[in-house]
């Protein structure tokens, strides 16, 4: 099993969400968080006067699949949530030891 999270505009959620229950993947948590990458934040101009905003809105997306899903969801999160401009994010993905169910016990892929 293999935890993806993803850092990705906020205005790409729905369209990241619609895609993976395309794909049959469930279990999704999603954050609204701010940061920042390379970019380091951006220059805002507000009646004549400059600032810059140093941590931008993101939304964190967490899923956990199967190895056997792991290529093709993190395909569909690429398409769904690219522009082709800064910020539009990153994506990690780190293994998964167990995953229980609380409410069966079950455990391993069945969990999830």
């Amino acid at each position: 099993m293999k935890m993806i999270t993803a850092m990705v505009r906020p205005s790409k959620v729905e369209a990241i969400k619609t895609t993976l229950v395309g794909l049959d993947v469930v279990g999704m948590t999603i954050v609204d968080v701010r940061g920042f990458g390379r970019q380091k934040g951006q220059v805002e101009r507000y009646r004549g006067n400059e600032f810059t905003v140093d941590f931008l809105p993101k939304s964190k997306i967490v899923v956990v699949v199967t190895d056997d899903k792991l290529e093709a969801t993190l395909t569909a999160i690429l398409d769904a949530a690219r522009t082709g401009e800064i910020g539009d994010g990153k994506i990690f993905v780190t293994p998964v030891e167990e995953a229980i169910r609380i409410r069966t016990g079950e455990r391993g892929d069945t969990a999830i």
